[in-house]
């Protein structure tokens, strides 16, 4: 087949400034340039650092980009926002979709793959273009979106990344043309080396901590202020330690808001029982993971398939969650403990953290289970799952 892919119009593919959903379009073009299935041609914006990365060489994978971040594409894009002032999205991603289409337009593709953007399916429909399918990374098409009808009969196929978009999708209709590819990851990079970028004593732990790891934005809905509560009320277990892996909310690290300056002053009293990464780089937070006893990942909102809860199981990590979104569907009973949120969430966390602590089997049993869940979620049944679902089409 040939099949053209258009981005989400922000980050660039190859993935080469990180983004979920443009590490996992580098998997599936990965795939398809190790077995040569199709001739896929990816739209994406510019970005200096992809002129010499390798997987601009293969043969059956093509880029197209688009200027969006130059003085005279700045000017353009401005122009265009302000000539077309009531289009689907903001002016930067009709920019980017409208010089795309000037290509896409002039081609012939068996099919057109919308990375997580419904409303390409919109324009495109209406100039014609038919054998649509959207790879839906978040809740952004339910009976809520707008055009909703006119979105959901243009395309030929949806795959969503878990059940729960999925269920999102049929409050505007029940169609076997949804279905659900669940994400990847590299499992080899989670394997642990010989030398690994950091250590426990790196860190500043002791080989008799108990180590909490959080991997996740300081905001509100990933559930950070709740885990703060959890560890207010483990103060009597001293060696219970969290590690936060990127920014801080102690220091000028992050811009502050309100919630930030809460998770501050909430903190003061445990300060030191906190240990923050700073920036990691994507390629290194295996290694961060394995120096941790347990992964606390307490996401409040519903998550659209948790990949920092598969990440962590692929570290061989016991998990504490929530029954939040997609995520039930990426761990088992065996390696994770899954809470509802409520009122006392923060005292539940609490319980369930000083329970593994004070069960160190429980623990082992977990972290096996973890690794051998894991396997459900390697990029390459992601991907060859993924290529069976548009090759139905044909």
């Amino acid at each position: 087949m040939k099949i053209a892919v258009l981005t989400s119009g922000i980050l660039p593919v190859p993935a080469v400034q990180g983004g979920a959903v443009e590490n996992l379009i580098d998997f599936y073009l990965e795939y398809n340039g190790q077995y040569h299935l199709h001739d896929i041609t990816v739209y994406s914006v510019w970005h200096p650092d992809v002129s010499k990365h390798p997987a601009l060489q293969e043969y059956c994978n093509h880029y197209h980009y688009i200027d969006t971040s130059s003085l005279w594409a700045k000017i353009r894009r401005k122009a265009y926002g302000l000539l077309h002032r009531h289009e689907y999205y903001n002016y930067y991603i009709e920019y980017y979709f409208e010089r795309a289409w000037q290509h896409i337009g002039k081609q012939h593709y068996d099919a057109i793959l919308l990375e997580n953007r419904p409303g390409y399916a919109y324009k495109l429909s209406r100039r014609g273009t038919s054998n649509l399918v959207l790879h839906l990374h978040n809740d952004l098409l339910n009976s809520a979106t707008p055009r909703h009808q006119e979105v959901f009969k243009s395309l030929s196929r949806i795959l969503t990344v878990s059940d729960y978009i999925k269920s999102r999708v049929a409050t505007i209709a029940q169609s076997d043309k949804v279905m659900t590819i669940h994400n990847g990851i590299c499992l080899d990079s989670f394997t642990p080396k010989a030398v690994p970028a950091v250590t426990r004593q790196d860190l500043g732990f002791s080989d008799t901590d108990f180590v909490l790891v959080y991997n996740g934005r300081l905001n509100k809905e990933k559930g950070i202020s709740e885990l703060i509560d959890a560890m207010l009320l483990l103060q009597d277990i001293p060696n219970i330690k969290l590690m936060i892996i990127g920014s801080t909310f102690f220091g000028n690290a992050v811009n502050e808001d309100d919630f930030v300056r809460s998770l501050k002053a909430k903190a003061q009293a445990i300060r030191e029982r906190l240990v923050f990464t700073g920036f990691v780089p994507y390629h290194q937070v295996p290694d961060y993971l394995h120096t941790a006893d347990l992964a606390v990942l307490p996401s409040i909102w519903e998550e659209p398939f948790g990949l920092t809860v598969a990440e962590a199981q692929a570290a061989g990590l016991p998990i504490i969650t929530t029954r939040r979104g997609g995520i039930p569907e990426v761990v088992t009973s065996k390696n994770a403990v899954l809470l509802d949120i409520g009122e006392h969430f923060g005292a539940h966390l609490a319980d369930a953290i000083r329970q593994l602590y004070q069960s160190p089997q429980q623990c082992s049993l977990m972290a096996a289970s973890a690794l051998q869940h894991a396997a459900s979620y390697d990029k390459v049944r992601y991907a060859s799952d993924f290529f069976n679902a548009i090759e139905s089409l044909s």
